[in-house]
């Protein structure tokens, strides 16, 4: 297979039009799923930052923070967590199409189809990279508001308390954590999608696929690899929460606050939510290729810079 996309549509289309069409499925799909999932993700923060108080497991959690919060607690977040991930979305598919092109045109396509494990870990990695700077804000501000529910009443109060008090800094004190815990997390969600997506489509006639099989190829191999990715990030998910929860003490920097928090954490504790994170992210995965597929259909720009034998 000599053409790199899919799509005869896609082939025609200039690169600006096409890698906006993928940037803007995932833009979309990353928005959608990540606010959709605004109350899973503030009962496992909650769970990460207070695991004395929040012990009783996800569903556990969920009833603890209505009983002492009220049910609007649960959409804490819910305003940085869409802008977020909506940036993020659009960097990391359409960087991840992109990275994959790149690596195409420099490797020649039969060199990157042998060596396509490593092209897909590589054009991961480097869309994480740039999707994360545009993310870390955002995740900062989300997880002072899920952390101190008091501290302002929405996003642009929230970022604009933290720029007056501590800096432009004070957004990017996580960027380590969170490179840490999205570059793994998205390598192993993209190599993972690839690998089992592939193995699927070997054994069936693609050309005689309905959309609604195409999508339930999606949403299934989005599940395996959410569920694998989610095990991989998460010591750095919850090292996340930790050092944006509060204010770093006078002169200690970003590395040391790190460090303290590792030794804190041990094994154990920085597993704490696993169980919230492995059913919040196994459905956000699945849902976002899902989402992804078929927007890509419903835009012209079908299947991706595909490398699969």
């Amino acid at each position: 297979m000599g053409v790199p996309t899919a799509s005869k549509d896609a082939i025609q289309m200039s690169p600006l039009s096409l890698y906006s069409r993928f940037a803007f499925a995932g833009a979309v799909c990353c928005a959608v799923t990540h606010g959709a999932a605004t109350p899973l993700d503030v009962v496992k923060t909650r769970i990460q930052l207070d695991p004395v108080t929040y012990n009783r497991g996800m569903l556990g959690g969920f009833r603890q923070v209505i009983q002492n919060e009220g049910a609007g607690a649960l959409l804490t977040g819910f305003g940085p967590t869409a802008a977020g991930y909506f940036l993020q979305g659009a960097f990391k598919f359409g960087g991840y199409e992109f990275f994959k092109q790149q690596s195409i045109n420099a490797l020649g396509y039969e060199t990157a189809k042998n060596n396509r494990t490593a092209v897909y870990l590589a054009s991961a990695g480097a869309a994480e990279f740039f999707a994360d700077i545009a993310l870390c804000p955002l995740e900062a501000t989300r997880i002072r508001l899920v952390s101190q529910p008091t501290f302002a009443s929405g996003l642009i109060p929230a970022m604009g308390r933290i720029m007056s008090q501590e800096g432009i800094g004070a957004f990017y004190s996580g960027f380590g954590p969170i490179l840490f815990k999205q570059v793994p997390y998205t390598m192993a969600k993209f190599v993972v999608f690839e690998k089992v997506s592939e193995a699927i489509l070997a054994k069936v006639n693609k050309e005689t696929l309905t959309d609604g099989a195409k999508t339930g190829i999606n949403l299934g191999s989005g599940l395996v690899a959410g569920l694998a990715a989610a095990v991989i990030s998460q010591p750095a998910d919850t090292m996340l929460s930790k050092i944006n929860k509060t204010q770093g003490a006078p002169g200690e920097g970003t590395v040391s606050r790190l460090i303290k928090i590792g030794k804190e954490l041990g094994i154990r504790g920085s597993y704490g939510g696993i169980g919230a994170r492995l059913f919040m992210v196994g459905s956000i995965t699945a849902g976002q290729f899902a989402i992804y597929g078929d927007i890509k259909r419903v835009l012209g720009a079908t299947g991706g810079v595909e490398i699969s034998k």
